[in-house]
């Protein structure tokens, strides 16, 4: 979604562009995340209320946070480096930084499809459910929070009879939910296919298959070298790999180090048609859930695994997920669920998006969203497409300097 809004938009200022895919269009995190465009949600994940919640999850197997017991220096400096950013004022300041993007996150959306992406966003709010009452608490500490950073967020108190009226695939166990007004969601991946589509269809190329291996600043512009195939020369190149940004930008003056949080989801189909239609999505805070409406199904994800990118996918965590929510819904079907899905979300150590431009000349970065890709990709891809073009740095960029 980063790399695919960006090229859209700097073909908005007149730029002929080529997006280099190293498997396919939303083949990554793009594709099986929860299509949440939630700028209420979007907030610091160095939250004081982590450091506890952290240390009880490694002594349970079935906790959405997982990090392997093994050997591995950088992921316990990055961990290390992560603890000591969660206090009350860090989060404060990042979230100062998140709220103007937030706040413009929904209007980029509305720009990519009055612009001709053959697309939608579904406006909806999304529905937080607790099994305990008290379990709420949390929840509504952060939303006093994130008003008291500068959000407008409006959240509405529902019954749990009027909830299972309206979403009856909410089970008995729920006593509890808050509507979270305001948000929207997609299909990740045909929205990001949608994109794609209309690059391609405005002169642009999507090529697929593309693994870049490194880039060299000649006195042509900037030489795009690829694992496999000639290489590639351009007047700017923007790097969007998302959790594999430091592989490529660790000679560019690019010093925060970014790791992967992997996601996992897997398709539950709905077996009662009582339970039918599904109309928003649904968060299960507690649990660490996510539910979206995909299809005619549910998309069921969660987890923040801190593996190697390239590490195999883990069904236990699937399993974990399943454990955790069979309370939760009724009328589907848990032995029956597919498209098992697995995704590096790319985190930063300070949580901040790195956007702008590297040491490099010609050579920028998109990257580092975090949970957030799918809700500020788009504006991210906005507002450096105006950098590049026009070299006017936007406000909302200063805090994200890739080089800080």
């Amino acid at each position: 979604m980063v790399g695919l809004a960006t090229a859209w938009h700097l073909q908005e200022h007149g730029v002929e562009v080529t997006v280099l895919d190293r498997s396919g269009v939303a083949a990554g995190s793009s594709w099986g995340n929860a299509g949440w465009i939630s700028p209420g949600l979007c907030v610091p994940l160095s939250d004081p209320s982590v450091l506890n919640y952290g240390l009880k999850s490694l002594l349970d197997p079935d906790s959405p946070l997982y990090v392997p017991f093994k050997p591995d220096p950088s992921l316990a400096r990055f961990l290390l480096g992560f603890a000591r950013r969660c206090t009350p004022g860090q989060w404060k300041r990042t979230m100062a930084t998140f709220v103007p993007l937030n706040q413009r996150a929904i209007g980029a959306y509305d720009t990519l499809e009055r612009g001709g992406v053959q697309a939608t966003s579904h406006e909806a709010p999304i529905v937080a459910a607790f099994k305990n009452p008290d379990d709420a608490a949390g929840l509504e500490h952060e939303f006093d929070m994130i008003r008291g950073a500068g959000l407008d967020l409006e959240t509405e108190e529902t019954s749990p009879d009027v909830l299972r009226r309206t979403v009856p695939i909410i089970s008995e166990h729920v006593q509890r939910a808050v509507s979270i007004r305001g948000q929207r969601f997609i299909n990740p991946g045909e929205y990001a296919q949608a994109v794609a589509d209309a690059v391609t269809a405005r002169g642009g190329r999507v090529i697929t298959g593309a693994n870049v291996r490194a880039f060299q600043h000649v006195r042509e512009g900037v030489r795009v070298d690829l694992t496999a195939g000639e290489p590639f020369t351009a007047d700017v190149v923007v790097v969007a790999t998302g959790a594999w940004l430091p592989e490529l930008t660790a000679g560019f003056g690019v010093k925060v180090p970014v790791r992967a949080g992997r996601g996992y989801s897997f398709k539950l189909p709905i077996t009662d048609p009582a339970a039918r239609p599904v109309a928003h999505p649904i968060y299960f805070p507690y649990e660490r859930i996510a539910c979206t409406p995909i299809d005619d199904g549910l998309r069921v994800g969660g987890t923040m695994e801190f593996c190697d990118t390239d590490d195999p996918l883990h069904v236990g965590r699937a399993d974990a997920i399943a454990r955790s929510g069979r309370d939760l819904l009724t009328g589907v079907d848990w032995e029956a669920r597919d498209d098992l899905w697995c995704g590096n979300r790319p985190v930063p150590l300070d949580g901040l998006p790195l956007v702008g431009a590297t040491r490099v000349p010609g050579v920028y970065v998109n990257g580092g969203h975090g949970m957030w890709g799918i809700t500020l990709g788009p504006l991210s891809g906005e507002l450096l497409a105006e950098q590049i073009v026009t070299g006017r740095v936007a406000d909302e960029l200063r805090p994200l300097d890739p080089l800080r």
